[in-house]
């Protein structure tokens, strides 16, 4: 691990630093196929229920753009079918936001020890956690249902008001899009590096704050995992990869708190 004094955490450079971390998170899980397959057997069931969800939502979609904009019943029939067509994709880009945080945090629950053991086979490698917690499976799973009930209500909050932003002609189309991306790929970061935080004996609100203070390197590692993670069956590999970087992040993140002392 570089010292900290040598990685740039914000900025433009801090997400250039993100992005070199999920590249280690490929190379690593690459050259430990097993810690891979460890991370994508939950990925499987979490990603058929997603997807079955999605496709669900997409046969209705038209429903309920119609739903949604009773105003266009008397508009002409092509302002009303444009309008509706931007209704309907405003309804699916605003369930896929939420369900790539929802996917993530079920898979975190169902696989909890699979993702402990690859946490701290990585962290192992890397010199280990001194006095690490040794927190029982009951007060894990606990922890990873109460945290991802938190952060996927926190990710519909989030959301609600860019799904209606996604009605406004260009900027719905353009710049919405953005803000969701990074909205869930700071979510996203707050999931995967729940582990290493934990082993610490640190909370969400500690976790938060910690990341906060690098906000570039979050976003540069949480953006394209949440991108990945929204395509179906490539977020089978993109979830045990995701997480492996995230925790390479969270102890880059926990180290340089550690040299601040605080």
């Amino acid at each position: 691990m570089s010292h900290p004094a040598q990685v740039a955490t914000t900025g433009a450079r801090g997400i250039l630093t993100g992005l070199g971390f999920f590249g280690r998170g490929v190379g690593i899980a690459f050259r430990n196929p097993k810690l891979l397959l460890l991370g994508a057997i939950p990925a499987v069931l979490t990603t058929a229920l997603m997807l079955g969800g999605l496709i669900t939502l997409g046969y209705w979609a038209g429903d309920l753009a119609t739903w949604f904009t009773p105003f266009a019943d008397n508009w002409s029939e092509w302002l009303r079918k444009a309008t509706r067509f931007v209704a309907g994709l405003a309804v699916v880009l605003g369930a896929i936001a939420v369900s790539v945080v929802a996917f993530t945090a079920i898979t975190l629950v169902v696989g909890g020890p699979f993702y402990e053991h690859i946490s701290e086979t990585v962290e192992d490698s890397l010199g280990g956690v001194p006095d690490a917690e040794k927190a029982s499976f009951g007060r894990m799973l606990f922890l990873g249902i109460r945290d991802s009930i938190l952060l996927v209500a926190v990710a519909v909050l989030l959301n609600l008001p860019l799904l209606f932003a996604g009605f406004i002609p260009v900027v719905g189309q353009t710049v919405i899009p953005v803000i969701v991306a990074c909205v869930g790929g700071w979510i996203l970061a707050l999931e995967l590096s729940a582990v290493p935080f934990t082993r610490r004996g640190l909370t969400l609100k500690q976790r938060h704050r910690i990341l906060r203070r690098h906000r570039g390197m979050v976003l540069g590692l949480g953006v394209p995992a949440y991108l990945l993670c929204a395509i179906p069956f490539v977020s089978i590999l993109a979830m045990p990869i995701a997480f492996i970087s995230a925790t390479l992040l969270a102890r880059e993140a926990l180290s340089r708190r550690q040299d601040s002392g605080h």
